[in-house]
Formats: structure tokens, C-alpha cells, sequence
């Protein structure tokens, strides 16, 4: 089964505690603090691999949690880090954060590898907490939770070429004719329910004129695919990554080719427009046929007049279809060089991006259902790492809520003593 957009939750592993601990040893009286810190927890990453070309491994396993850090331990002794997972993906990746659409990587090359959950920070243990004054701290922060978030993987084929066209044009006939893939056929509707690819070879093998290149046979569109009709537009996502398009035309079809060439841009402009721009090479197929035969005249006079490339083949009978793949072979060529000649002419800019990071420290404050809501990367990560147990951590964390700002605004938000503030997953009654 072909599977190629699947949504996903991963969650990176919680850190270690920090440990409260103080030396008990012989000959040592009234020995300090000495307990560790928390080991990191794992963090969730995916990696392109090219022994896969589907999605179907989390077709019906979404769930992936990392493994959590250990808790720090006596004689200042690091607790252990959580093991990492990595989740295989096939190449021509895109990885989306399904809440915000964000793009967080496009996974192209083998063995590329990205982050998509950071694993958490250990707690200090209270060794960390002795001063002059405090020689005896009873103080240890939690571990930092690990990052979480809902995944949309969206895999695109990675073709230099596509195959479009009406059902039943030969698409999938051309496709098993020029490469060594052998796609379902039919004389029915459909027949092509996901792509298909192969590679086309030209040339002597081991020879210096040897050309390939890889071509996609995208399931059969028809006029109102963007509305649903047939397939719809499920599979056009694979033919984004092409730089050149094979437009296959039935010429035994009972509509005008020139029509069905027509509707199909359209179809293929409502989609993305960038598609519809992209270089085609249309093609007439089923010429063994007398009413291929017949049309094909006054099609290609049509074709040529507006600026595309036109070639008469019948993939059943493997006539021009050699012809073909050599002309699509030398138009791919010249559209890399075209391609290397716009990045090498392209200006570099005056100046580099305007990067604008938002500060670790800022945050914002809002009413919801009555709790007063704080949302800011640091000051989630000091409340969540508290021990809300421990008078000295609480006292900590007011300190540190004030040198930030958030009590002043707080309390210019309207917050009174016995109002609920929730930080992240946390939840604190303010002012007890």
C-alpha cells in the first residue's frame, strides 16, 4: 500500500531530576551538599533513507516518546542520559508542525538527518545551590520537560520528469515501455491508483554518453479534479519537484486532444501555478490507431503555434518512443544548464536576511476561562523545572518571576492573591 501523508506525534524525553543529597562520610562532620544533576532526556529525529519509499510504517503507529533522563544521585554523580529515537522517512520528505503549517525540514538526500523534538535539560542538584550563607541547601530543580508536537509528513516524489494526462492515455504503458518498471494496465478508468516511477537509461551502460534520468507516472487527472472530481489532486504533490512535464494525449479518445490538453492545464494551474509554467513536451499517443492517425495534423500545427514541443508516438506498438526520450533527455539537459547559468547570474544580496529572533525572555500574558495564562519559552521552562514542594525553590522562583518582569505584569493584568496563573502544564495559585 502506498501511503504518502501521514500525521505523527513525537515527544522528546523529560530530563533527570536533580538530586538533594548531602555527604555522609567518616571523619567528615557536617559534610555538604553533594547531590547531581539530572540526565538529558532523548530527543526525537527523523532521517531520509533511500531502502524506503513509503509512509505506510506510521500508517497505524503514530505515538513516539524518547527516553526520559534518570534522576541525579549522591556524590555528585550525573544521572543518565535518555535514549534518542530515530524515525526513518523516505527522501522527498517535507516535515510540517501540524499545528502551525511551519515547514521544519524537506528531507531530500539520503542520510539527511533533522531534530523534531528536543530532549529536556537535567535539574541542577542542590550542590549547585551552597552559598556562604545557605551552606545546607534543601533546593533541586526538576527536570525540563521534553519539546512535543503533532508532525504532518508529506512525501513528494523525487522525479526529474512527470507524466500527466487523461486516464487511459498510456501513461503507465509509456512508463513500463522506456524504463524497467512494471505499473498495473488496464483498458479501464483508474487503472493507476498511486505513482509509479523508473529510470530511463539512454546509451551504452558504463559509457561516457550514458544518460538517466528518473520519471514519475502520476495517477490520471480529469476536468474538476479540484473539486474532487476523479482522484482529485491527491497525488499532483509528486510532480512538484519535476523540471520537466510529459503531457500524454489519447489520440483515440472521444473528446478533442486539444481540449483534453487544455482542461488538464487548468486543472494543473488551480493546483499551484508554478505547475502549469513548467516545460511540457506533449505527446499524442495510440498512433497505430486511424483516428490518432487522422487528428494528428492539426493537433500538432495547434501545439507547435503555441510553443510546445509536439511528438507522435504509440507506446503499445514502441513507435518514437526512443525518439521521445532522447528529446526529453536533451530539453532536461538544457534546462539544468539553464537552471546552473540563473544561479551563477543571480546578484548576490546587498545585505544578508534580517534574522529577528525572539528573545528567550519575552513572554505573554492572557485571560482564558477565568486563568490567567503565561506563555514564554524561559520563564515555562524556570516554573516547569521548580520543585513546587520545596519552600526555598518557591522562594527561588518568586525572585526570578520579579527580576523578569512577569509579577509586574501580572499584576498590571489584573491578577489578585488566590487567582489560578497557569505556566505551561503548570498551574499555581497566586500569592500562596
Amino acid at each position: 500500500m502506498f501511503y504518502d501523508q501521514v500525521k505523527i506525534f513525537v515527544k522528546a524525553g523529560d530530563g533527570g531530576s536533580g538530586a538533594i543529597h548531602f555527604r555522609r562520610e567518616k571523619y567528615v562532620p557536617r559534610g555538604g551538599p553533594d547531590g547531581g544533576d539530572g540526565g538529558r532526556g532523548g530527543s526525537v529525529y527523523l532521517r531520509a533513507s533511500a531502502a524506503v519509499n513509503t509512509l505506510i510504517e506510521y500508517r497505524y503507529h503514530q505515538h513516539f516518546k524518547a527516553g526520559n533522563g534518570q534522576p541525579g544521585r549522591r556524590q555528585r554523580m550525573h544521572g543518565a542520559s535518555g535514549e534518542d529515537i530515530e524515525l526513518i522517512v523516505p527522501c522527498g520528505t517535507l516535515v510540517r508542525d501540524a499545528e502551525t503549517r511551519e515547514l521544519l525540514a524537506d528531507l531530500v538526500e539520503d542520510g539527511q538527518r533533522v531534530m523534531v523534538a528536543r530532549g529536556g535539560r537535567g535539574g541542577l542538584g542542590n550542590v549547585h545551590f551552597a552559598t556562604p550563607t545557605n551552606q545546607a541547601p534543601r533546593e533541586a530543580q526538576n527536570g525540563e520537560p521534553g519539546e512535543e508536537r503533532w508532525l504532518v509528513l508529506e512525501l513528494r516524489l523525487i522525479a526529474d520528469v512527470g507524466l500527466v494526462g487523461y486516464p487511459n492515455a498510456g501513461k503507465s504503458t509509456l512508463l513500463s515501455v522506456v524504463t524497467a518498471a512494471r505499473p498495473k494496465i488496464a483498458d479501464y478508468p483508474f487503472t493507476t491508483l498511486t505513482p509509479n516511477l523508473g529510470v530511463v537509461q539512454l546509451g551504452q551502460a558504463g559509457s561516457a554518453d550514458l544518460l538517466s534520468f528518473v520519471l514519475a507516472d502520476i495517477p490520471g487527472l480529469i476536468e474538476g479534479a479540484a473539486q474532487g472530481a476523479g482522484l482529485g489532486l491527491e497525488f499532483l504533490r509528486h510532480i512538484q519537484r519535476t523540471r520537466l512535464l510529459i503531457h500524454l494525449l489519447d489520440g483515440a479518445s472521444e473528446n478533442d486532444p486539444w481540449e483534453n490538453f487544455l482542461a488538464i492545464n487548468r486543472e494543473l494551474e488551480s493546483y499551484d501555478r508554478r505547475l502549469a509554467r513548467r516545460p511540457q513536451i506533449v505527446v499524442l499517443n495510440k498512433m497505430d490507431l486511424p483516428q490518432a492517425r487522422d487528428r494528428w495534423p492539426a493537433l500538432k500545427r495547434r501545439l507547435e503555434e503555441a510553443g510546445y514541443p509536439a511528438f507522435a508516438i504509440s507506446a503499445a506498438a514502441h513507435q518514437g518512443t526512443t525518439e521521445l526520450m532522447q528529446a526529453v533527455a536533451r530539453r532536461l539537459e538544457e534546462i539544468k544548464r539553464e537552471e546552473q547559468q540563473q544561479a551563477l547570474a543571480a546578484e548576490p544580496p546587498a545585505q544578508g536576511p534580517v534574522l529577528r529572533p525572539i528573545p528567550e525572555d519575552a513572554f505573554t500574558i492572557s485571560k482564558e476561562n477565568g486563568v490567567f495564562v503565561v506563555r514564554g519559552k524561559r520563564v515555562e521552562r524556570v516554573v516547569s523545572m521548580t520543585r513546587l514542594d520545596s519552600r526555598e525553590s518557591m522562594d527561588r522562583l518568586q525572585v526570578t518571576l520579579e527580576k523578569m518582569g512577569v509579577t509586574r505584569a501580572l499584576e498590571e493584568a489584573g491578577v489578585h492573591v488566590g487567582d489560578v496563573v497557569r505556566f505551561g502544564k503548570v498551574e499555581l495559585l497566586w500569592g500562596e
